[in-house]
């Protein structure tokens, strides 16, 4: 049997969902069938360790992300952005140097942000793939032109169906339509169950004081400043609780900063990268979501798995993971809708009953086994 050669291309393996889900994925893929490099802008990351060991791991830079801008950083930062710059303004210097003039059947973006890496390739018979994990259209720099430049690939795999009809809309024609396919984030549940009965390190929860956690990669999309303004705005008003973020990422000093100008450092935490978040989500009383936009939020997905009461504002993915508002409240997506799911929490904490009885008997629909066999399919079609 011929194995199919495959390249795929993310900038690292560092602590975000669609980070998580690619090697999820990977981890899932049989061995037998596929010939896969993995190439990274920079080798580093959690995920890093768990990708399976036939799988050929290629970077252009190794070392952690720079996320900040001192002095003695910046020639290093600026060495690597000139180094990646000229591969991808002279992608055969790539091909031919780092990947030895190896020709490839598929070339797989994992993220939006490889769409030009791989539709620039200087290999032309291959077939190339995209997964987009973000709504675009709430992306300033991605206008209509630019996304309509993803119809390039052959296809274009959505994670959602807002985003799903955001290229729908876009297409123009019946071919840009039938490049699309919508599969749901393969992700493991059984693990998600087993890592959150651990314990949980480096916090005490307070049984006198609710605790809303919150999980994702420190950006400005994950709307952490707003939480914390929420977070003061209510202890201003006498209601008790706490707030703890979990992750990491270029913009944690900024939202650490914020921290200690708002007064909360005794009741706000930040708990920066943990490899395991599931402990925290389970001992919380209320999971939420603060996000600006997402695609497909993976970190929904599992506060869901773990049957949490959940606040999410309505950005793409959250009314179709959360059945239209049956297993958890959605709340408008401005800092005015996190503070009423806020007050709602604590001012009538069993309104939440309703959801948690919901989700006692729900069977999650994103089934790892079926994700993943649909994405081979995708790949062995082509």
């Amino acid at each position: 049997m011929i194995k199919k050669k495959i390249l795929i291309r993310i900038g690292s393996l560092r602590h975000g969902g669609a980070e998580k889900v690619l090697v999820t994925f990977l981890k899932n893929l049989p061995q037998d069938q596929y010939e896969i490099d993995l190439l990274l802008n920079l080798h580093s990351g959690k995920y890093l360790s768990e990708v399976p060991d036939w799988i050929n791991i290629i970077y252009l830079n190794k070392g952690e992300m720079i996320t900040t801008n001192r002095i003695q950083d910046i020639p290093k930062k600026a060495t690597r952005v000139i180094y990646q710059n000229a591969l991808k303004k002279f992608p055969t210097l790539l091909y031919n140097g780092k990947l030895k003039g190896k020709k490839y059947d598929i070339e797989f973006a994992a993220i939006h942000g490889m769409r030009d890496e791989i539709l620039n390739s200087p290999l032309q018979s291959s077939k190339k793939i995209v997964w987009i994990h973000n709504d675009l259209s709430q992306v300033k720099e991605y206008t209509e032109t630019e996304i309509k430049k993803f119809f390039g690939f052959d296809k274009i795999m959505v994670i959602s169906e807002k985003i799903e009809t955001l290229f729908l809309e876009l297409a123009e024609n019946e071919t840009q339509k039938q490049k699309i396919v919508k599969i749901y984030n393969p992700l493991d549940t059984e693990e998600i169950v087993s890592k959150s009965q651990k314990p949980v390190c480096n916090y005490d929860f307070d049984q006198n004081a609710p605790t809303f956690i919150s999980v994702g990669t420190v950006f400005p999309q994950k709307g952490f400043d707003r939480l914390l303004k929420v977070h003061k705005k209510l202890l201003d008003e006498g209601f008790k609780h706490k707030i703890l973020i979990v992750g990491d990422g270029y913009d944690f000093e900024n939202i650490k900063k914020l921290k200690t100008e708002l007064n909360v450092d005794q009741t706000a935490t930040m708990l920066g990268f943990t490899n395991d978040p599931y402990p925290y989500f389970n001992k919380a009383d209320f999971y939420i979501l603060s996000s600006r936009y997402e695609g497909f939020p993976t970190v929904l997905f599992e506060a869901i798995t773990l049957k949490k009461k959940i606040i999410a504002t309505e950005v793409s993915g959250v009314k179709e993971m959360l059945n239209h508002g049956e297993l958890g409240l959605i709340v408008e997506n401005s800092e005015e809708g996190i503070y009423s799911g806020m007050k709602k929490a604590l001012l009538d904490p069993p309104y939440f009953d309703k959801y948690i009885n919901k989700l006692k008997d729900y069977e999650i629909p994103f089934n790892l086994e079926n994700s993943v066999q649909k994405i081979i399919s995708i790949i062995d079609d082509l």
